[in-house]
């Protein structure tokens, strides 16, 4: 990459644009030109050239009132060449520039005013033409603010990121648990009942070979339901329940600064219905967080009630609505091609007979919004006659309405 890596440090969310913004010294050499100095000044000029380049890229690897070391120093130089080349003015511009990534926002304000505070105030002693000094003044206020602007979204991405690495780690510290629990719970039993069974058909080998054969065709059933059970467990089929999805989805939309305004209404679903919704609302709300630009994530669950088509009627619909911008929301950027995301959960939820809708530019033409419905619950076959309560009853409502 030779010398460029060294002049400004790693930041991706500035790139090259640092060495573009070099584009304003051309005024300050436009003078010399035309006006063919001595030799002298091309000396001077091309002495605050070095000079300027020399403290430009170190401001950029300078932190919070570290920085005000290169801002002096360049507005200095706009100080010392003004009077001579008024061509220099564009120093102060740069100087105003590093004002607006100084941290604090009111520090940055009150630095660019003092800034602008010695440009105006050096106009007025020289009497510049009008012409001179106030194309200066107004790109100094506004790549000022425009850099202020961009320091705080720097730093709400650095807390964002910081709030997502904390709630991955934390998700994979609470899977590795729910794992060891659920193996636990499932062979822990299992394995006892088939130690005790392999028992009881070893001692009645001899005696009644008939009964024995019978424990042992228990032990192959209980032991095929145990592996069954234990790929279920291990390829992630159980979830922690909806409505634990929905809580972890309030604490990453609040880390993301996206207001979440949710309803929840009393659903009958059956264990897949619910860890498939889990999974389906849990990719939603990741990707709001990560391309939506959102400011207001709203998620209604809802049994479906009043459908056309009495298939879904009595169904449950779980839909993740962002207002982000133009399309380019909650699951992809582009609208017209799906991701590996949206996909996998089309798949599982088409898998248990539903269907997914994304609706893209729902809201005047922005936000996406992610519907999933699925068909009313099959009755199962139980022994006991006990209902089991709805999986969110307990969830109240907010911010809806």
């Amino acid at each position: 990459m030779g010398l460029l890596p060294r002049l400004t440090p790693e930041d991706r969310e500035m790139g090259w644009t640092p060495y573009v913004w070099l584009i304003y010294l051309t005024y300050f050499v436009l003078q010399p030109v035309f006006s063919r100095p001595p030799g002298l000044e091309w000396v001077l000029t091309g002495a605050g050239l070095v000079i300027f380049l020399a403290l430009y890229f170190w401001g950029h690897w300078l932190r919070g009132f570290r920085r005000l070391w290169s801002i002096s120093g360049i507005a200095l130089l706009g100080v010392l060449f003004t009077p001579r080349n008024a061509g220099a003015t564009v120093f102060y511009i740069y100087a105003a520039a590093f004002c607006g990534r100084l941290g604090r926002t009111l520090h940055a304000v009150l630095s660019i005013a003092g800034v602008l505070a010695i440009l105006v105030a050096q106009a007025a002693w020289l009497r510049l033409p009008f012409l001179a000094w106030f194309p200066a003044a107004v790109f100094s206020v506004l790549i000022g603010g425009i850099n202020i602007h961009f320091t705080e979204v720097g730093k709400a991405n650095a807390r964002l990121r910081a709030s997502q690495a904390e709630i991955e780690r934390l998700a994979q510290t609470a899977e590795r648990e729910r794992i060891g629990r659920d193996l636990h719970d499932l062979l822990g039993h299992t394995l006892s009942l088939i130690t005790l069974k392999a028992e009881l058909a070893r001692k009645l080998a001899v005696r009644d070979p008939e009964r024995a054969a019978r424990e042992m065709e228990e032990v192959e059933t209980i032991s095929r339901q145990a592996l069954r059970e234990v790929r279920e467990v291990v390829g992630g089929y159980r979830s922690e329940g909806l409505a634990a999805e929905m809580a972890r989805a309030r604490l990453a939309l609040e880390a993301a600064g996206v207001k979440l305004e949710y309803l929840a209404l009393p659903v009958d679903l059956d264990p897949a219905q619910e860890t498939v919704l889990a999974f389906g609302l849990r990719e939603a709300v990741t990707n709001v967080m990560r391309h939506a630009h959102a400011r207001t994530c709203r998620i209604i669950l809802e049994p479906v009630e009043d459908e056309e088509n009495a298939e879904w009627a009595g169904g449950t619909r779980l839909e993740i609505r962002d207002d982000g911008d133009n399309g380019k929301g909650s699951l992809n950027r582009e609208a017209a091609r799906e991701g590996t995301g949206l996909t996998s959960m089309r798949d599982r939820v088409e898998g248990l007979g539903g269907r997914l809708e994304r609706l893209v530019g729902s809201i005047d033409g922005a936000g996406t919004a992610v519907v999933i419905t699925l068909p009313r619950r099959r009755p199962a076959v139980r022994l006991e006659s006990a209902a089991e309560p709805s999986a969110l009853g307990g969830l109240a409502v907010e911010g809806v309405g």
